[in-house]
């Protein structure tokens, strides 16, 4: 029943699955039921469904709520997952937010979310590949951090095969902003340090995108792994930060 409840169906249908698969599944139960307590939305919870990326790291979600805002009229969330970012958009004052997700899981739960914290007469929550129609001032997006390949559907929530999800925002950002808009990107350079994508790469898929870099908001890991020396990522995990890119068409 928890498994079911985790993976948005009560359907009591027989299914096969991994013990891997069903651990994450209970775990998965136990984070959409509890919810996670969320600092920058003034420790209201955000309850996750399985197969969607937890904000359970809030160091990231401090960056979209420490940031200047560019305009409080209008912003796009791509890759809502949750919906966490444009709830904390919506409680910093932006009147409207086109949340995106092409995940029927994710899309529910931004849904269920915003619905839940009180914030869905401003969050618009659509089905669609990265992008909505039009422009806006400020256009967000936490894509997947490491560069691999999923193998199940937890994994998906944080894995970006080929940087797929990162290069589509990047190349399309420019033609969804305004003249005087900011796109964030949100990421952390963990790929980095474990050799999956060089810096260079990702300052030259900026440039080949046709934007420029406004500025940029750092902030170091506080999960216990990055203090743990018996993870085998210790190095890379310790060494990690977490970037808010402020960025914006070189054109301008």
């Amino acid at each position: 029943e928890g498994a079911a409840t985790a993976e948005g169906s009560a359907a009591a249908t027989a299914s096969l699955v991994s013990l891997r698969e069903l651990l994450a599944l209970i775990g998965a139960n136990e984070w959409r039921r509890k919810g996670v307590e969320i600092p920058a939305l003034g420790g209201d919870r955000i309850h996750p469904h399985y197969g969607v990326f937890s904000p359970a790291r809030g160091e990231y979600v401090d960056l979209v709520a420490e940031a200047p805002l560019p305009s409080q009229e209008l912003a796009f969330d791509i890759g809502t997952g949750t919906g966490v970012l444009a709830s904390v958009l919506a409680r910093r004052g932006v009147r409207r937010i086109v949340a995106t997700d092409q995940d029927p899981r994710a899309l529910a739960c931004a849904r269920e979310n915003t619905e839940r914290l009180g914030v869905a007469d401003r969050v618009e929550v659509v089905e669609a590949d990265l992008f909505p129609a039009g422009r806006a001032p400020l256009v967000v997006c936490n894509p997947p951090w490491v560069p691999a390949k999923p193998t199940s559907p937890v994994e998906r929530a944080v894995y970006d095969p080929g940087n797929q999800m990162l290069h589509g925002f990047l190349t399309g950002l420019a033609a969804h902003l305004t003249p005087d808009g900011e796109g964030w990107l949100i990421l952390s350079d963990l790929a980095e340090h474990l050799g999956l994508r060089p810096h260079a790469e990702l300052l030259d898929a900026f440039a080949t995108s046709g934007l420029t870099v406004l500025g940029r908001l750092d902030v170091t890991p506080r999960h216990p792994r990055a203090r743990d020396t018996s993870d085998p990522l210790h190095v890379a995990r310790a060494a990690e930060v977490t970037s808010l890119w402020r960025l914006g068409p070189a054109d301008r």
